[in-house]
């Protein structure tokens, strides 16, 4: 039986949301802190994989996720002039198997639906110190909470709190950013795609389906537009027109999707590298981006912070001493997230930088390297989630492998 703890989460992103459940269920007495006075989604939309979906198929959300999420059966990303950079498909990795693009409006949504206890979450409370002997933390207006048996930070990318663990190898902000929004999907032909469009890498435009969010029944695209972060101000300065020529250009269909989108509507988006020796000290442990921030390029943040969970919580069940539940924690998510880390690290000056030469390498080579033995399902399985160290799998729950099959045979009978 898991012993039950007192447990303090600090943020109420997609870690926190999903520790929320998953520690209630087991009784623990959950306690959430949000900076936000009114917490909501961060963000226009995001890509499932499967090794997040399973996650949510163990918390017994896959239902509800499949119903407002978009079904994404391939990743293409081409040049300008049509030249396919990037083509893969989840059916060369498993044919039950598949992405979900989403709004992060409606997993929102349906996790803070799950979440039993809501009345334990304090929002309009930004926590600035914790003591990671005791388990007290403070709030920015001086005020001491717990102690706790258990502090989880799970305050993002831009944690405030993950120096006190004091664990960094690396932490710095990436130069380039996005800009962000959701659009109608309206007639867009790629329903089931998410599709990406390059100009060396100094520009990359994508869209994903997302599907509909609870009380809004309007399919919609994500669309993100990378851009430097010391671009900003100018493009702001430009103004849209410009912008919206630089998109024609770029991609024509995309531009005709934009054409009503005003400039408060783009979200500006910037992204982190951060890698640490240590995930926890005393009662203290990091989860989600907290712990591991890396560039978008694999789109892995929301599905590493469902996994960051669910081990956490396997951790505590497993081991009634805390230090060494937070030890067990930490060496099952770094033995998978390392590999996302490397290759994150190294593929975002091949999308994302003014490395011209490389991205002409990255044109001619990619495709060729894909088709190499081995090489293809290396690539596959990274994209999707489950790629564990260079050589091992993450193992999926066959349970939520025949429900992916049985949801894809009920869509096909339909």
């Amino acid at each position: 039986m898991t012993q039950p703890r007192t447990v303090a989460i600090i943020g109420y992103g997609t870690a926190g949301q999903a520790l929320s459940i998953l520690l209630s269920r087991d009784h623990h007495v959950v306690h959430v802190f949000e900076r936000a006075k009114a917490p909501g989604p961060v963000g226009a939309g995001f890509l499932l994989q499967p090794s997040g979906l399973d996650v949510l198929w163990q918390m017994d959300l896959l239902p509800q996720v499949l119903r407002h999420g978009a079904p994404v059966q391939r990743l293409y990303g081409e040049t300008p002039c049509g030249r396919a950079v990037m083509d893969m498909r989840y059916a060369a990795l498993d044919a039950h198997l598949h992405g979900v693009g989403m709004q992060r409006g409606a997993l929102f949504t349906l996790l803070a639906q799950a979440w039993e206890q809501p009345g334990n979450l304090q929002a309009d409370t930004a926590i600035v110190e914790v003591d990671s002997d005791t388990g007290r933390v403070r709030d920015a207006r001086g005020q001491w909470h717990g102690p706790y048996d258990v502090v989880i930070a799970a305050d993002g990318a831009a944690s405030t709190l993950r120096a006190q663990v004091e664990g960094a190898r690396h932490d710095r902000e990436y130069p380039w950013g996005a800009l962000w929004c959701l659009l109608p999907r309206g007639d867009w032909p790629h329903v089931d795609e998410l599709r990406q469009r390059y100009l060396m890498a100094r520009r990359m435009i994508g869209l994903l389906p997302v599907g509909t969010r609870p009380g809004d029944d309007t399919p919609r695209l994500s669309f993100f537009w990378s851009l430097p972060r010391d671009r900003f101000a100018h493009w702001e300065r430009d103004g849209m027109a410009r912008w919206l020529d630089d998109v024609a250009a770029l991609w024509p269909e995309a531009h005709g999707l934009l054409q009503d989108v005003a400039p408060e509507a783009l979200a500006r988006a910037s992204y982190r590298d951060t890698r640490m020796r240590q995930w926890h000290r005393g009662r203290l442990v990091l989860a989600g981006d907290a712990a591991h921030a890396m560039s978008p390029q694999l789109g892995q943040g929301v599905n590493m912070a469902l996994l960051d969970a669910i081990a956490l919580r396997d951790a505590l069940r497993a081991h009634p001493d805390l230090t060494a539940a937070l030890q067990a924690y930490q060496q099952r998510r770094r033995a998978h997230v390392a590999i996302y880390h490397y290759w994150s690290h190294w593929l975002t000056p091949l999308f994302q930088s003014e490395r011209d030469t490389l991205a002409r390498a990255r044109d001619v080579l990619f495709g060729p390297m894909g088709r190499v033995p081995g090489g293809r399902g290396h690539m596959l399985r990274v994209l999707s989630g489950t790629q564990h160290g260079w050589m091992g799998r993450l193992p999926l729950s066959p349970g939520f492998v025949t429900a992916m099959d049985e949801h894809g045979a009920a869509g096909r009978m339909r």
